[in-house]
């Protein structure tokens, strides 16, 4: 196995870190649906192009795309511990970019539409990030 494969699925981390992993997985991935495919009350890929459209973020319905990609497939990566690294960096620059774009403004609590949950999420997909996906997961099954 190559150093940079060897390095990217590494895990220094328990099962601790696996926990939680898959439960910031599901957040993600259940968001990733409501952007991509409308579910659980998301207004899908038209919808969502429309609202970052509104909110300066353009072309809206790539933006739109990579969010909601983002989201699902990191998500879904986390969930199962694939490629955890890589997902938990693409899922921070997208929690950095919700922050910064939406949630700054408002302050820290989500009673006023601030930061605090996408902090939290960006806490735990940091955490994935330094750490790696955690003794129960495929990054660690591959690399023994």
């Amino acid at each position: 196995m190559s150093p940079l494969i060897k390095s990217v699925l590494s895990t220094r981390a328990g099962f601790g870190l696996s926990v939680l992993r898959i439960f910031v997985g599901i957040i993600f991935a259940a968001h990733g649906s409501q952007k991509l495919f409308g579910l659980f009350g998301g207004y899908g890929l038209a919808g969502t192009a429309q609202w970052m459209e509104s909110i300066g973020l353009a072309p809206g319905h790539l933006m739109a795309l990579l969010a909601g990609g983002t989201e699902f497939f990191g998500g879904l990566a986390l969930i199962i511990g694939l490629l955890a690294r890589p997902a938990a960096l693409g899922l921070s620059f997208t929690l950095l970019v919700a922050i910064f774009s939406v949630h700054i403004s408002n302050g820290l609590f989500m009673a006023n539409n601030g930061y605090e949950f996408a902090l939290a999420l960006l806490g735990g997909t940091v955490a994935v990030l330094l750490e790696g996906a955690g003794k129960l997961s495929l990054d660690a099954a591959i690399t023994k």
